[in-house]
């Protein structure tokens, strides 16, 4: 597996990775990825993790043509760790702030755990408009 792993990282033009964070409305950081061009992909992970555990899936996809965003959730990694709004609604909120910030369009949404529960969708499905539909995937 080591080199196919590396001539996955070769294959991706360095200037296409991107990792930052977004500010949201209560002032939380939200540290996220963003590597490759093309259609968009966000993988959203599970508890207790970070963005760092979807690492193999987002170069592979990324190396395919897929633009891959993977974001570490509040409270977890390199995000803020606020004492408040460490549930499911609030992380919805964020996952949509995230999408408007970076303007994402046509979006696929991968994820499991609390990554992918039910509210996660109901929630993104309510604050996204139909050009912003996101297609969820447990």
């Amino acid at each position: 597996m080591g080199d196919r792993f590396q001539a996955v990282v070769f294959a991706l033009d360095i200037q296409r990775i991107h990792m930052s964070t977004i500010t949201t409305k209560d002032g939380t950081q939200i540290y996220y990825k963003d590597w490759g061009t093309g259609p968009t992909v966000i993988l959203s992970h599970g508890w207790p993790l970070n963005a760092d555990s979807w690492e193999i899936q987002a170069l592979f996809l990324a190396s395919q043509g897929d633009r891959v965003i993977t974001h570490d959730r509040r409270g977890h990694g390199r995000s803020s760790q606020p004492w408040n709004g460490n549930e499911m609604d609030t992380y919805a909120d964020d996952l949509a702030t995230l999408i408007e910030t970076l303007d994402l369009n046509g979006i696929t949404l991968i994820g499991f755990s609390t990554g992918a529960s039910k509210r996660i969708d109901a929630s993104i499905t309510k604050h996204l408009a139909a050009e912003r539909a996101a297609v969820v995937v447990n």
